[in-house]
């Protein structure tokens, strides 16, 4: 199993930038399908620690972060093996290295726990 980060990048105070975290796996038997139960996005910042910003479980309910409530936006596809995070309004101190993390099933009820995938940086200029 394996989770796939993307969607980063350089943004100016104000712009939005979508990451999307995808589950993927060679799983026997062949043709079993993942699902996302749930998922998280950190991010950290150089010099501080590590910060949980979003959370969403079972594809309905959602957490944020206090820092960036109204602003951002977790999400999860129709075929549960993708979340998304829409970030608004973004400022320079939302610059940090973004990672996904999730737990999630197969179609065969298997569970997975705690699988994380690569960071992707966002930075927000002034």
């Amino acid at each position: 199993v394996q989770l796939q980060a993307s969607g980063g990048g350089l943004v100016q105070t104000g712009g939005s930038l979508r990451l999307s975290c995808t589950a993927s796996g060679s799983i026997w038997p062949r043709g079993t399908s993942l699902s996302i139960d749930v998922a998280n996005w950190y991010r950290q910042a150089p010099g501080r620690e590590r910060e949980l910003v979003a959370r969403i479980t079972n594809g309905v309910s959602t957490d944020y972060a206090d820092s960036v409530k109204g602003r951002f936006t977790i999400s999860r596809t129709t075929a549960k093996n993708t979340v998304y995070l829409h970030m608004d309004s973004l400022k320079p101190e939302d610059t940090a290295i973004y990672t996904c993390n999730a737990d999630l099933w197969d179609s065969r009820g298997r569970y997975y726990s705690d699988y994380w995938g690569q960071g992707t940086q966002v930075t927000v200029s002034s």
